[in-house]
């Protein structure tokens, strides 16, 4: 009978056990994806989320001077699908783990093989590459250890690292215009030429304006009663100096705006128009 009743006593103990184990709590630090496109590629960011909660932060919780995880539990990842340029220095394709060593006066930011890492766990030896950006003082606090995408431009954009009062930011650029350029020499060779996308590429980005008008004429003769191709090409023919066509252009543009019911366009053609007189 004592057995019995040690049996059923050591039953529920592991029940209980059981059940305890069981319980979801919040977690102290929870952690944040991120996947943001930037021109034609993306960039994806993996990381956990400390609070101060009353805690001296950089100097005493994160020493100065000492590799940081940039964050909590596991390593930060960074995952590129394109080659980047990182802080001034070329990166290829992958995923990586975000180190850093904050300073007073500046950080020092390391980009390592190490993205399964937990904890503290970092080998100099992964290491790929490092650099060093310097630090700005936030004029309020921010609680939770926050990293974030800013400044966004088709080439680019900021990685920001923001805790208390302390702000770094880590530049990120892309070869946009070597892939774009390699496409439209691709498909230029091609049948069913994209014309209208290609010579807006060269208008808005400084290229060759004789070309792009090219590229404008051809694809009014593939849509023509095409309003917005009607309105680039009379903004080409008008940075070209050429301004009697670009008037004609724009007229042209205008009238079938109107015939399509759309009053945007008619907007922007009576601008361009006034800025030709």
């Amino acid at each position: 009978m004592l057995k019995k009743l040690f049996f059923s006593a050591a039953c529920v103990l592991a029940l209980q056990a059981t059940h305890a184990q069981a319980i979801k709590t919040p977690a102290p630090s929870p952690t944040q994806s991120i996947r943001q496109d930037v021109g034609i590629s993306s960039v994806e960011l993996v990381y956990s989320r400390p609070a101060i909660r009353g805690r001296k932060v950089f100097g005493d919780l994160v020493p100065f001077g000492k590799v940081w995880r940039t964050g909590a539990n596991s390593a930060t990842r960074l995952k590129f699908v394109d080659d980047v340029t990182i802080g001034g220095k070329p990166l290829k394709a992958g995923e990586y783990a975000l180190y850093t060593i904050p300073g007073a006066d500046q950080w020092e930011i390391i980009i390592n093989k190490g993205s399964a890492n937990w904890g503290t766990e970092y080998k100099e030896a992964d290491d790929v590459l490092r650099f060093t950006v310097k630090p700005t003082k936030l004029e309020s606090t921010v609680e939770s250890f926050t990293m974030q995408f800013a400044n966004l431009k088709s080439t680019g954009t900021d990685l920001q690292i923001m805790w208390d009062k302390t702000a770094v930011a880590i530049p990120i650029s892309f070869d946009v215009d070597g892939k774009v350029m390699a496409q439209i020499n691709n498909v230029m060779n091609k049948d069913n030429h994209p014309y209208f996308q290609a010579a807006m590429y060269y208008l808005e980005n400084g290229k060759d304006l004789n070309q792009a008008l090219a590229w404008f004429d051809k694809a009014v003769d593939q849509n023509p009663t095409a309003y917005w191709i009607h309105h680039q090409r009379a903004n080409t023919l008008a940075k070209l100096g050429k301004k009697t066509e670009a008037v004609a252009a724009a007229q042209k543009s205008m009238t079938l705006a109107r015939e399509q019911n759309n009053d945007d366009y008619v907007r922007l053609n009576e601008k361009l128009l006034a800025n030709l007189k």
